[in-house]
């Protein structure tokens, strides 16, 4: 039974449908009184709120002219922030879906991001400029980080927000002190950097290029380990244990990895063109994917546990004339 238990169990994603264009990045908020959340940003300028653990839909954020680049919610999901081809970048109520500030910029938003306390705005993208905008006093002048070369695709705090971390299209990852704005450090890479996550706890940073997924230490920017893909990626994101990572690219798959062996666990097709963003849900339960065929896709971390839509039914459960079907897929499109 045990060998017809395991195929029985196969990794069945929730998909989150709505977005009329490609799905280009996602985050998740904190783990707050009424969930967690989870916010996409789309080429089709209408970023979506919906529930974490379900992908059910609770609203779109209205008032962008252009495609949402970034897309991001402070930790208890009261706040959403987004980053936008119409150059600029947005700040939203995330319980009424009202528009609170239009911060606008010299060219193409790619990236924002809160502070911890949800007092400051960090923004980054085509005009090679980091800005730190005090969202209690938004008609001041952002603070103004120069430095990069090229377009900035991804800016995060890091170090309890004492710190920044940049990456961009001139091939480098830059750590710039806040209170000096003075670079720290830089990676120098041989291609272009496509994602980059932070993991607080344990100051971890998460660097996909080509077809490689490296760890360094947020820090001291020192290498922890490198992986090769079978494909090129995208995005990849550790999961809030460090038991395992995943990854998402340009062969449509997921794929779950040991961390601490480096070796492939899983890989799962479901999406119907590159993989763009992946994140794991803040409790670690499961992780979301968003791609160039405009979906979201929630996937299970442990395959056939009940959570969310998911429920699993046991052997004992069912009568000999289902007794096939040991994993029941959730029906629902959310």
């Amino acid at each position: 039974l045990a060998s017809r238990q395991t195929m029985a169990m196969r990794q069945t994603p929730l998909t989150c449908s709505g977005h009329t264009r490609p799905v280009v990045d996602l985050a998740f908020s904190g783990i707050t009184p009424y969930g967690y959340f989870l916010i996409s940003a789309c080429k089709d300028g209408k970023p979506m709120l919906r529930q974490g653990d379900t992908g059910d839909w609770i609203g779109t954020f209205l008032g962008h002219k252009g495609a949402v680049w970034g897309a991001t919610l402070n930790t208890d999901a009261t706040k959403a922030a987004t980053a936008a081809a119409d150059f600029t970048a947005k700040v939203w109520d995330a319980v009424s879906g009202d528009e609170v500030l239009t911060l606008a910029h010299k060219h193409i938003v790619k990236t924002v991001t809160f502070t911890q306390d949800s007092n400051c705005l960090l923004t980054g993208g085509n005009d090679k400029l980091l800005r730190i905008y005090d969202l209690s006093n938004p008609e001041a002048a952002p603070q103004e980080i120069a430095g990069h070369s090229s377009a900035i695709k991804k800016a995060l705090w890091c170090n309890n927000d004492k710190q920044i971390l940049s990456a961009s299209e001139d091939k480098t990852i830059r750590l710039w002190d806040r209170s000096s704005m003075e670079e720290v450090k830089t990676l120098t890479f041989d291609t272009s950097v496509s994602s980059m996550e932070y993991v607080a706890d344990g100051e971890i940073l998460v660097i996909t290029y080509g077809k490689t997924i490296a760890f360094y230490n947020a820090l001291s920017l020192d290498l922890i380990k490198l992986v090769e893909a079978p494909a090129p990626i995208n995005s990849a994101s550790l999961h809030p244990e460090k038991d395992f990572f995943v990854a998402g690219g340009e062969d449509f798959k997921l794929y779950k990895f040991d961390y601490s062996t480096k070796e492939e666990l899983e890989s799962y097709k479901g999406h119907f063109g590159p993989v763009h963003c992946v994140r794991f849900s803040p409790d670690g339960e499961l992780y979301a994917s968003g791609s160039e065929d405009g979906t979201l896709r929630l996937w299970q971390t442990a395959v056939g546990k009940t959570y969310g839509l998911w429920k699993c039914v046991l052997p004992e459960d069912l009568g000999a004339e289902n007794s096939e079907q040991l994993y029941t897929a959730p029906e629902i499109k959310a």
